[in-house]
């Protein structure tokens, strides 16, 4: 892991990007060491950088927790094969034709996910050694499918906290059932882009005998601020 710039931030986080081989990163670190991690992610391909994903890392690492996130394979800026272009381009034609899209998303999103999870596990492997980590691991993210695959792939993850707003592939909503970490599952009510009933029953799979649901009324981006205090108070119960 080689870090490439830093700043510290007004409330004391220290925020570095870092690369790992080809994976681009960023972590945030509190003042107070040794940290718990939380891995962060959003969803399905968007990068590091979005404004959401860093506002709600860095209100995260203020709380006492180190954060990480990454650009993944085909993921923020890094180079997407031709083939996954195609898949994107097509997922936008048949948008804007009303056309049914659900086996676009399996031919896009089922790939991300099986390309992510190794650079992702690398990642949390590297980010483990600095000193200034310790303790448990969480996960923290709208993508939700990534999040149910790490969970049941990585025994280090002890608890996770999942936006129900992004396309999840059949095989992670058959993986859920082996998910027993306990769970916060945040639902935004009137998703233009996510059936209420699939996320529900989403939820209703999950195998964790501690699973929470907060639904919230309004679209896919109006999750409301004050869920990320209650996110960070579900962290503490189970990484602190």
């Amino acid at each position: 892991m080689q870090f490439t710039s830093e700043q510290r931030l007004d409330d004391g986080v220290l925020e570095r990007e870092f690369t790992l081989g080809e994976i681009p990163g960023t972590l945030w670190t509190p003042g107070s060491a040794p940290a718990p991690l939380v891995l962060m992610s959003h969803n399905n391909g968007l990068p590091k950088a979005d404004p959401r994903l860093v506002a709600r890392a860095r209100y995260t690492a203020a709380r006492g927790y180190a954060v990480a996130t990454i650009d993944a394979a085909g993921c923020g800026d890094r180079p997407r094969s031709a083939a996954d272009e195609q898949v994107r381009a097509e997922l936008r034609r048949a948008m804007r034709a009303g056309e049914p899209v659900d086996e676009i998303f399996e031919s896009l999103i089922g790939p991300l996910v099986e390309n992510a999870v190794p650079e992702w596990r690398t990642t949390l492997d590297a980010v483990l050694e600095l000193p200034e980590i310790g303790g448990r691991v969480g996960y923290s993210g709208g993508w939700t499918a990534l999040g149910i695959r790490l969970a049941v792939a990585e025994p280090r993850i002890a608890a996770a906290g999942f936006f129900a707003g992004g396309y999840v592939p059949r095989a992670q909503r058959e993986e859920a059932r082996q998910v027993t970490i306990p769970l916060l599952y945040l639902l935004q009510w009137d998703d233009e882009g996510n059936p209420r009933r699939r996320a529900l029953d989403l939820f209703d799979a999950f195998g964790s005998k501690e699973k929470t649901l907060h639904a919230n009324l309004g679209g896919h981006t109006g999750t409301p601020w004050f869920e990320l205090e209650d996110g960070c108070r579900f962290l503490d119960r189970h990484l602190k």
